[in-house]
């Protein structure tokens, strides 16, 4: 049966899917964040909304910029060697503080051994250093976009 033309007007316009949000974050001491830039450069590129949230982030700021933002994921950047600190403390936080749905990923100089210890407390995925951007990009449109 055809729709009307009043019916056509009065139809509920699509909604439009809501992009990703996802916050970039540099916890720790380390001064190093050239990698964390590139990744949220590409992020942006890809269509996201990026949220970056500079040098020496504490995780309790990591996790407020979290939930302020509303973000779908959080990318960690950590160079320092400070990952079995830095990514428990901010899952911690985020189950303590609501924000358990929130997706934690990473990158950063971090052993293989260390990787599996990361995935078993809750870190979704670790990026080791020659990752490609597309590597990350396509990650997140396979694991993250779904759940949006």
């Amino acid at each position: 049966m055809a729709k009307t033309a009043a019916a056509k007007r009065t139809a509920a316009p699509k909604k439009k899917p809501r992009k990703l949000r996802i916050l970039i974050a540099k916890p720790g001491l380390d001064g190093h964040d050239r990698g964390a830039k590139i990744i949220a450069r590409a992020l942006r590129d890809a269509g996201y909304e990026v949220i970056y949230t500079g040098l020496h982030q504490t995780p309790e700021m990591v996790v407020s910029a979290a939930l302020q933002e509303d973000v779908d994921a959080i990318g960690l950047s950590i160079m320092s060697g400070a990952h079995l600190t830095l990514f428990p403390a901010i899952l911690s936080l985020l189950r303590a503080q609501g924000g358990a749905e929130i997706r934690v990923f990473g990158g950063g100089i971090i052993p293989e051994e260390d990787i599996r210890t990361l995935k078993k407390q809750g870190v979704a995925e670790i990026f080791t250093p020659g990752a490609s951007t597309q590597a990350v990009i396509e990650w997140i449109r396979t694991n993250l976009e779904n759940q949006a």
